[in-house]
């Protein structure tokens, strides 16, 4: 695990800690919303911009071909770092979000009919929801749901159960961004081709950033995550796709780079992944999101993943000892690095704007996971979450202050 001095070093690269409202350092505890930036993130997108900016794919003077170098050596590191087979599954996107919507609108409205089945869990984020909504409405399939025990995590019967025949997508989060459950990826993917001549979709956003992925190994169709929870830019994403799929579903938007003949009454596509990067890509993104994976890898995503554990299971262990508090999150010792609760008596936001008097950022809401808080009885909760740049004393010093937040209320006193 990092020592102390590591840590002090990493924090050392990150711009954000130089910022003191009010005085006072800012704890950040929201990294499951987003991640701050190192210096050399921030850093690579001037350098693009100084030597590298061209449009891709579309001219023969230098800095058209140094764009498009650097945008298909970033689609190549991306390859690498989740395993998959060639860089032609690796699509570029503005998130996880869109990247979803894509498989939704290009597979699921084309591919489903009446009475076909759409399998989710209660754990997913709305991008993993609203879709296939819409994609039931569309076609007619019926949406199902698996449900979580008490300890939140869903029960293999519930799989068992619910995928049939009928069934043919299953698309399932790697990691809850609210109660951090991590589903066993690779026992439901075996179990769903098995039984079923379903598709498996992964949805990366909250899983990727924290474990190692090989998506080879997995065995998922799809998978979808965002850059931003991971150190880099906000607005880049990544669409993974088997290549066999890619190429027989149609493009979700249409335009300039992703043709290979336009006449003038009707078009053809190129293969994966042009046939989905439609207009001109966010070259600086992608190239931002290969710093990224970079910087990751200089320490290595098993010592990130363990550094992580250990602040989750550090801060777990004192919120649950605190009767004023209700913790939502699994007490698996597998879980993502977020911590989800709730004041018996405040309301989440309250408990956020009084604690960030103290420069401590936490999240407040419904974390875009309403179906899952009214299966927990709550429309809302506080959630802390943890990234490779923060410490145990930054723990201590938050729940040090969650009695600020009962003496400011007037429901205790410290």
């Amino acid at each position: 695990m990092f020592t102390k001095e590591e840590i002090k070093n990493i924090r050392s690269e990150f711009p954000y800690l130089n910022i003191k409202p009010n005085g006072k350092e800012i704890i950040y505890f929201d990294n499951g919303a987003t991640t701050q930036k190192p210096r050399e993130i921030i850093d690579n997108i001037v350098k693009y911009y100084e030597g590298e900016n061209g449009n891709p794919h579309r001219g023969a003077h230098y800095l058209a071909m140094k764009s498009t170098e650097v945008y298909e050596n970033a689609r190549e590191k991306v390859k690498d770092f989740i395993g998959a087979e060639k860089s032609s599954e690796v699509i570029f996107l503005r998130n996880a979000t869109e990247a979803l919507n894509l498989v939704a609108y290009s597979y699921g409205r084309n591919e489903l009919k009446e009475g076909d089945e759409i399998l989710i869990s209660i754990l997913e984020h709305h991008s993993n929801i609203v879709p296939w909504q819409e994609v039931c409405k569309k076609t007619g399939a019926v949406l199902k749901y698996v449900y979580v025990d008490e300890n939140m995590q869903i029960p293999f019967s519930e799989f068992e159960e619910k995928i049939t025949e009928k069934t043919k997508i299953v698309s399932i989060t790697g990691a809850s961004n609210v109660v951090g459950t991590y589903p066993d990826i690779e026992k439901i993917v075996k179990y769903t081709r098995e039984n079923s001549n379903a598709i498996f979709i992964l949805d990366g956003a909250q899983y990727v950033p924290h474990k190692k992925v090989n998506v080879k190994e997995l065995d998922v169709d799809f998978m979808a995550f965002s850059g931003h929870k991971m150190y880099s830019a906000m607005g880049i994403g990544v669409l993974y796709g088997k290549e066999k799929l890619l190429n027989k579903i149609e493009p979700f938007l249409s335009g300039g780079d992703m043709i290979e003949y336009v006449y003038e009454d009707h078009t053809t596509f190129l293969d994966a992944p042009q046939r989905f990067e439609a207009g001109t890509v966010n070259v600086e993104g992608a190239v931002n999101l290969a710093a990224a994976i970079d910087y990751i890898n200089k320490y290595g995503m098993e010592k990130i993943e363990e550094y992580e554990k250990y602040l989750t299971d550090y801060c777990y262990e004192k919120l649950s000892k605190l009767d004023y508090i209700k913790v939502y999150t699994t007490n698996s010792k597998d879980r993502a690095p977020v911590i989800s609760f709730n004041f018996n008596e405040a309301h989440p936001h309250d408990v956020a704007s009084i604690l960030d008097t103290f420069g401590i950022a936490i999240r407040s809401g419904h974390h875009c996971a309403q179906p899952l808080h009214r299966f927990l009885g709550s429309n809302f909760s506080c959630r802390a979450s943890f990234g490779i740049y923060n410490t145990v004393e930054e723990i201590d010093y938050f729940v040090e202050h969650l009695e600020d937040v009962r003496e400011v209320l007037g429901i205790g006193s410290k």
